[in-house]
């Protein structure tokens, strides 16, 4: 719970420095957007305090309750949360299972993290911001439509959630990094626990390809991570921060979590 506390934390006081600048600017528009997403992110904080936000929206009675499949001891959820807080960068079913094998304690049950994602959405239009996060695709920045197979964390800034052109490769070197820095926790071994070892020896080849008789070379991998990351990360960002700023603008809220609905997507290209 302290976790998710300071993440929420960091991000009021990240959207109240924005507004201080919007506001010297005389920019009205960006500080009305984000004061709507400084007051959802302080509803989150409350709900995680036991804070009452006033009264609770009531569930519709033919409202299935919210599923919470779990995995062994651990519900499913939480396990994906751990994932994703390590790797700070949307995934894929498939990696966050990896990454929760190699570094937590045992792998997901990956069949069940599409269902898992219906129910967060569910949950949250029935009951808005009753959780203090929900499991959400990443937005696409062209379309603001839900990314096909990446699950992000809500809790994280919309420039976050969003993937471009550029991203995928941008997150697959972000998260080389934060693996490479995960793995230091095991610094007094005489070597890395076998799946963690399999897991950075994969960023290792499609990042530097430098892997000699399959021996990992850590510092060689983040130097060389950190070199490509320098090329992509500026054109990344300004793709992802102008997504963003899009989906503040012509997105409620449950749209900015979990993505613009198809109906819409002709007329968010049009005005874009």
């Amino acid at each position: 719970m302290d976790e998710h506390l300071v993440a929420l934390e960091k991000r009021m006081q990240h959207l109240q420095e924005a507004i201080r600048q919007a506001l010297t600017e005389h920019d009205t528009a960006q500080v009305n957007l984000l004061g709507e997403e400084l007051t959802r992110t302080q509803r989150a904080w409350n709900v995680l305090c036991g804070i009452s936000d006033g009264p609770e929206t009531a569930r519709p009675d033919n409202a299935p309750a919210p599923a919470e499949p779990s995995y062994g001891d651990l519900p499913v959820r939480d396990r994906v949360h751990q994932a994703l807080t390590l790797l700070t960068t949307p995934a894929s079913p498939k990696l966050l299972s990896q990454v929760h094998q190699a570094f937590f304690s045992g792998p997901l049950n990956t069949a069940r993290l599409t269902t898992l994602r219906r129910d967060e959405e569910r949950s949250f239009r029935s009951a808005p911001y009753g959780r203090a996060y929900y499991i959400c695709p990443a937005l696409t920045s062209d379309l603001l439509s839900p990314a096909r197979a990446l699950l992000a964390l809500s809790t994280w800034p919309l420039e976050q959630r969003v993937v471009g052109p550029l991203t995928q490769r941008v997150h697959f070197l972000t998260s080389a990094l934060r693996l490479a820095d995960a793995a230091e926790q095991f610094a007094g071994e005489t070597e890395l626990p076998p799946l963690v070892q399999k897991l950075l020896l994969h960023y290792s080849r499609n990042i530097h390809g430098d892997t000699t008789r399959g021996l990992l070379d850590l510092p060689a991998l983040r130097r060389a991570a950190a070199a490509e990351l320098e090329i992509h990360a500026d054109d990344d960002a300004d793709t992802r921060a102008e997504a963003a700023r899009r989906a503040r603008q012509q997105l409620g809220d449950a749209e900015q979590i979990f993505g613009n609905i198809l109906r819409n997507t002709v007329r968010l290209r049009r005005t874009s």
